[in-house]
């Protein structure tokens, strides 16, 4: 009795020493980004504390056509249609990789994922290199090709994780009873996995519209993101409407990431149920 008293006495410590350490490290974390909120209602024409002031100058400044909400349209057009091709050819990839077993598939998994492992610089020089030669720098669609390949391994983890729970016999059911392969994926398979492929295609929607650095290299002044915008703006002139701006922007992620997680319990209550 005494040593399961002593080991419960334990665990208890250990229990809270751990949520202090969590807590301890979300405040690190998190503070910073928090701190900035309050400067973008600044009256003042730079950044300070004390604010002199409260006003809405800044959220003005950044609902001007130029450069903000400009940058914001190249961000979302350029997001959104990079989201479109990572989350059809991901999603495709990790179908077929888990409905076929075939020597080298694991190298073809690695080769698909390594966006995710090799230094984003080395790839935004890769990048830079290769779309030189073919004509593609400066334009709409060497970034969304680039933003692409950033996206897709996100979407190929995510679906792949989803495909592990997924039940092939109701596939082979499905074509036992005279489905197409297309059918009995759009019927079958397709709304079994959907939350899996919505929270892939989250991640590269996030991967495409915050990403800076392919941008640097390949982006002309005409395709300009918004977080291209933002680096500009730090290095040439700091003022507060990019605080303002990166405020609207940690909302957005903030939104994204909770629906992020209502997919990820849904994804788990559908697992769990089947």
């Amino acid at each position: 009795m005494a040593n399961n008293s002593t080991r419960t006495a334990q665990e208890r410590i250990a229990s809270v020493l751990l949520k202090a350490f969590v807590g301890m490290t979300c405040f690190f974390l998190i503070f910073p980004i928090l701190a900035i909120i309050p400067i973008s209602f600044s009256s003042g024409s730079f950044l300070s504390y004390p604010m002199p002031g409260f006003s809405l100058q800044w959220y003005e400044a950044v609902l001007q056509p130029f450069p903000w909400l400009e940058t914001l349209w190249n961000s979302l057009f350029i997001a959104i249609c990079a989201t479109v091709l990572a989350t059809t050819l991901g999603t495709l990839a990790a179908y077929g990789l888990t409905v076929s077993r075939f020597p080298g598939r694991g190298l073809v998994i690695a080769i698909i994922i390594s966006p995710l492992i090799v230094p984003i610089i080395v790839v935004a020089l890769g990048v830079y290199f290769f779309f030189a030669r073919v004509g593609l720098l400066g334009t709409f669609t060497g970034l969304i090709m680039a933003h692409t390949a950033l996206g897709a391994p996100f979407v190929v983890i995510t679906v792949l994780a989803t495909l592990q729970g997924f039940d092939m016999q109701l596939v082979r059911a499905s074509s036992s009873l005279g489905a197409k392969p297309m059918a009995t994926f759009r019927q079958v398979t397709f709304p079994l996995i959907a939350p899996g492929i919505a929270t892939g295609a989250l991640f590269a929607f996030i991967t495409s519209f915050d990403e800076v650095v392919v941008a640097l290299f390949v982006a002309s002044p005409a395709q300009f993101t918004l977080p291209r915008q933002m680096f500009a703006g730090l290095r040439d002139q700091l003022d507060p409407s990019i605080v303002a701006m990166s405020t609207l922007l940690i909302l957005f992620t903030s939104l994204i990431l909770i629906v992020m997680e209502l997919l990820r319990r849904r994804t788990q209550r559908i697992m769990g149920g089947r």
